[in-house]
């Protein structure tokens, strides 16, 4: 029976199965094998270095150790700027309690302490979480640090007050995961009054985001120089920034060191070379001038100004202020909007430094330059008698050969008749423009020759116009020396003679910056060398330690060194053509002008605002015509008429100068009025700290 039922079923247990649908069968499950294999070697054998670099990214985490950055002083060590403590609320997400009811809870108490919403805007590529820049709620934040690195603490709110961390730290227990980061911010105890030299901080800038992190910054934490000393010498005061690899955990845990650290190199902490006592006092006369001025006039007429007082010999700025100016203390953490947009729009741009970057006529203050040029070439005697009426009429040619046609120049006391008769170094004292008029220009038989534009601009270039001084400042500006070329290409004219007429005095297209004047005034007062303006005093170690002392630089000297060019067309009409010939400036044409400057304060514009002044002086007072676009605006351009800066600049003692110091007003009227008081107060403030200090 059972071998009967065997038989019966024995069809069923026979393989029917055709062979080619085996065979496929087999075939499939080939190849499917086949791509595995394939996959494999792809992935551990051809992309075998890919795939084990990525493993290492994620295995591997290269840490940046901020460099602590340095700190700057004044002369005396006086803080300038320093490093201080900021406190950041943090949130490491693994050390957050498991129920959600107790997270919901901290979230809401930590967001009625910080101001910080709990939900407020997703996180996405589009609004990328960025400490302590992008705004978000704490939830989210939370969230995108528990989705990257749940064991790494993320920056809820930055630099919160003192007593907020406090708060913080004391509720450690009841807030677990919610922390205090200390790290350090920018602090700049003398705000305002030096801000124009020390500059502030701020986020790297987007479009030199690869130049910093070549550099070794992390461009989403670091700050860096904006303006000032800050930015000048960014290098310097950051250091090196350290760095340590290490082994990382999926949750971002550090498990080890896979090198040795490299420790960050802190930053070198500089001295500069301004007294902050003398910057302070400088700022607080600069504004207070102004307020009575506007004061006087019933309306906000004076807005701009700068000042800057500078050792003659050496070329140490001893201070440098300008009005407008903002206060870095303000601007070295987070900008209030209200304050940003002061900054951004003002008319007179808060954030130039109008010392070294605002470019001006010059006006009577380049006298003496175009008094050493005509003393050294001949042109005039120093004890010459020079007819010096209210006006005269001068010949406006265009080219050589042409008759030209009449002009009438003036002085500036031209309704009083002018000055008469003049000696040469009394035009100086009493800054008269027609006798420089006569000098510059040539004047029929009384002057046949004049210095002339291509002689003239040798003279200043020289003396440092027309070209950056080379302060260690960010933004400082060219000035301007024109000559016919330039007149050509920039105008579309041809260079007239009454273009080297009003170039003579400061005028027409020359413009110049406080500072370049000053460099100018110091080459006279100091015997011919011109010396590189400098604000770095001395380097210092972490440990306060001088690694580098000042040395001053004598970018040349132009009683020594042949740079004044000589000409075969001096006088510019058509074009200069140098000869290829050189000389220098005789250091007894410098004693000349000095000289004349000295009569400036004894008997001339500078006599009234020096009077009582204990030690000798000498100086030079301007007041230069403008036209600029605000000018215009007022419709203040009047022929005969027109606006004009006040200008002064001196220096003392006279035989054997220690400082020097101009002063700039914007649309100030006269120099003599208000501008060399200022010189002059500054001055008495120099000299009493000096006294105060010898004591």
């Amino acid at each position: 029976m059972t071998q009967d039922v065997m038989t019966d079923l024995s069809p069923y247990h026979k393989n029917d199965l055709p062979p080619r649908r085996l065979y496929t069968l087999m075939l499939l499950l080939g190849l499917v094998l086949g791509l595995f294999v394939a996959r494999l070697v792809g992935l551990q054998i051809l992309q075998n270095q890919v795939w084990e670099a990525r493993a290492q990214e994620n295995r591997v985490e290269v840490l940046n150790l901020r460099a602590p950055r340095g700190a700057i002083y004044d002369r005396n060590g006086a803080v300038l700027a320093r490093n201080a403590p900021a406190f950041n609320v943090v949130i490491t997400p693994a050390y957050l309690p498991e129920d959600p009811g107790m997270v919901d809870h901290i979230f809401q108490e930590l967001s009625a302490l910080l101001g910080v919403p709990v939900d407020f805007g997703e996180i996405s590529p589009a609004n990328p979480y960025v400490p302590c820049r992008s705004q978000h709620g704490i939830r989210q934040i939370v969230f995108y640090g528990l989705t990257t690195a749940p064991y790494r603490p993320v920056k809820i709110k930055c630099d919160v007050p003192r007593a907020v961390a406090m708060q913080i730290e004391e509720r450690r227990a009841q807030w677990p995961g919610v922390g205090v980061e200390i790290e350090p911010v920018r602090e700049y105890p003398t705000g305002e009054s030096s801000a124009m030299v020390v500059g502030f901080l701020g986020p790297v800038p987007e479009a030199l985001a690869d130049y910093y992190e070549e550099k070794g910054l992390d461009i989403n934490r670091d700050k860096v120089g904006y303006a000032g000393v800050e930015l000048y010498y960014q290098d310097l005061l950051a250091g090196r920034n350290g760095r340590r690899v290490v082994e990382v955990d999926v949750a971002g845990r550090i498990l080890r060191d896979l090198e040795p650290p490299q420790n960050p190199v802190p930053g070198t902490s500089i001295r500069l070379t301004i007294d902050w006592r003398l910057q302070d006092i400088m700022y607080t006369i600069l504004v207070r001038e102004l307020k009575e001025w506007n004061a006087y006039f019933g309306k906000e007429r004076f807005k701009n100004a700068a000042a800057i007082a500078m050792n003659p010999k050496t070329g140490e700025i001893l201070g440098m202020v300008a009005v407008p100016t903002y206060n870095n203390q303000i601007v070295s953490r987070f900008i209030p909007q209200d304050y940003y947009e002061y900054l951004t729009t003002a008319e007179f741009k808060p954030l130039l430094n109008h010392a070294i970057s605002a470019e001006h006529p010059p006006g009577s203050v380049f006298k003496i330059i175009t008094a050493t040029a005509a003393l050294n070439e001949g042109i005039v005697r120093p004890n010459q008698i020079i007819k010096a009426p209210g006006t005269i009429t001068l010949q406006q040619k265009f080219f050589e050969g042409d008759v030209g046609k009449p002009q009438t120049f003036y002085d500036w006391n031209w309704e009083r008749g002018g000055f008469g008769e003049l000696e040469f170094l009394d035009c100086i004292a009493w800054s008269s423009n027609v006798c420089f008029y006569k000098v510059g220009g040539g004047y029929f038989d009384e002057i046949p020759e004049g210095v002339g534009i291509c002689r003239l601009g040798t003279y200043a270039r020289a003396m440092g116009f027309g070209a950056p001084t080379g302060i260690d400042l960010p933004g400082e500006a060219d000035g301007l020396i024109p000559d016919p070329k330039w007149k050509r290409i920039f105008q579309g004219e041809n260079w007239s003679t009454g273009d080297t007429y009003l170039a003579s005095v400061g005028q027409g297209y020359v413009l110049a910056t406080p500072l370049q004047l000053l460099v100018g005034a110091s080459t006279i007062a100091n015997g011919g060398k011109v010396v590189k303006p400098t604000i770095l005093y001395q380097k210092l170690d972490a440990e306060g330690r001088v690694v580098e002392d000042f040395r001053p630089t004598i970018l040349r000297d132009i009683t020594k060194d042949p740079v004044i060019e000589v000409y075969e067309n001096p006088a510019g009409i058509g074009s200069c053509r140098p000869t290829g010939e050189t000389k220098t400036v005789q250091p007894e044409v410098l004693a000349l002008v000095r000289e004349g400057m000295r009569r400036a304060v004894l008997d001339g514009t500078l006599t009234r605002p020096f009077e009582g002044f204990p030690i000798p002086a000498a100086g030079k007072t301007g007041s230069a015509e403008y036209c600029d676009n605000r000018a215009q605006a007022e419709n203040r351009c009047q022929p005969g008429n027109w606006p004009s800066h006040a200008w002064t600049v001196a220096y003392a003692p006279f035989d054997d100068p220690e400082i020097a110091v101009v002063a700039f007003v914007y649309d100030g009227t006269e120099g003599a009025k208000v501008a060399a008081p200022i010189v002059r107060q500054i001055m008495d403030a120099y000299f009493a700290l000096k006294a105060q200090t010898e004591e």
